[in-house]
């Protein structure tokens, strides 16, 4: 039993590959998947690398935040808003208004305010910084929180860098 297998040939005498159209397709198929996984892996390096330079430009980009209807804010309370790309914090006491940045100088955490102890607290490790200052009172934080000048006017108030 010895058959052999005869391959047709074409118009120019070389004999067709029928599996040449799916090596084809699956050696493209493999590079696309592998451009794909190279891209995975660089974009999120190229995030990482650049997003300093980036969030250096944004915060220093402003200088200025109007925040509309804030006046109406009942004596005691706090309002949380964005100075660029980090948040800050507005807190109306009973005869001041004061204006913080709202990241802890110990590890970047979002602080809050408690009213009922009057101060500023980070729930990440501890600290407590003066509600009125600013001023790093206990806990980890070496540095206080950033002061923003506030100026109040009929339509809202106005945060601007000291």
């Amino acid at each position: 039993m010895s058959e052999q297998i005869i391959l047709e040939s074409n118009a120019e005498g070389h004999a067709e590959q029928p599996e040449s159209g799916r090596r084809a397709f699956l050696a493209a198929a493999a590079g696309a998947a592998g451009l794909c996984y190279v891209a995975a892996l660089g974009y999120p390096v190229y995030r990482y690398l650049a997003s300093p330079s980036e969030m250096a430009l944004s915060a220093s980009a402003v200088t200025e935040v109007t925040l509309k209807d804030a006046q109406k804010l009942p004596a005691g309370s706090v309002l949380m808003f964005k100075f660029g790309s980090a948040p800050a914090m507005l807190i109306h006491h009973k005869d001041s208004w004061v204006a913080l940045s709202a990241v802890c100088s110990h590890l970047g955490c979002t602080v809050q305010y408690e009213p009922a102890a009057d101060r500023i607290h980070c729930a990440c490790h501890g600290g407590i910084y003066n509600a009125y200052t600013g001023a790093n009172v206990s806990g980890p934080p070496p540095k206080p929180l950033k002061l923003f000048k506030v100026s109040v006017g009929d339509t809202g108030v106005q945060v601007s860098r000291a």
